[in-house]
């Protein structure tokens, strides 16, 4: 129900047992970070309704700044949130799994509160979630490269970025229009 192997791709159908998952995890993540956490929100194609997901929790934590997460590095540690590294310019990776397996259940991405990446996280959550034939759509690219990516989440995910990169400008533009 949970988890992957990682560098995998195996798409499950949407479960709504997931959202639990999440709010369990963001609990345990606001206890552990106070108030160093701007924001915590539950992201990724697990948040989103009737797609297929990795089953693999996204959760953003926004923060001020990415130096103020660093003391709590020990702590999120001790309680099996492993950091990883900066994946991604000004965003920081950890991890929640089985390492010796290699196999994640969680992937927790920090980045700060307000930014660009934030807002793209939430933006595209919201947009395809109010709007089920972009969904539907997403849905259906992510079948077809699961099929043919199965065994290289790099290339899967490389497939899917053109798509993301629309469909963020429409968010964005809805975003704004509210």
């Amino acid at each position: 129900m949970l988890g992957l192997k990682r560098g995998t791709v195996d798409l499950l159908p949407h479960n709504p047992l997931w959202e639990d998952i999440a709010a369990e995890t963001i609990k345990l993540l606001k206890s552990l970070l106070n108030d160093v956490a701007v924001d915590i929100q539950h992201v990724g194609s697990t948040s989103i309704r009737n797609i297929c997901a990795k089953p693999i929790i996204d959760i953003a934590v926004g923060v001020n700044t990415l130096d103020s997460i660093k003391p709590y590095i020990e702590q999120l540690e001790k309680n099996g949130i492993i950091f990883r590294k900066e994946d991604v310019k000004e965003q920081l990776l950890f991890v929640i799994g089985d390492f010796e397996k290699e196999f994640r259940t969680h992937h927790i991405h920090v980045v700060e509160w307000n930014s660009i990446a934030w807002n793209n996280y939430i933006n595209f959550r919201d947009y395809l979630n109010a709007f089920p034939e972009y969904a539907k759509e997403y849905d259906d690219l992510k079948k077809k490269l699961a099929l043919e990516f199965a065994n290289n989440r790099g290339n899967y995910t490389a497939g899917k970025q053109e798509f993301i990169d629309r469909i963020l400008k429409q968010a964005h533009l809805w975003k704004v229009s509210m």
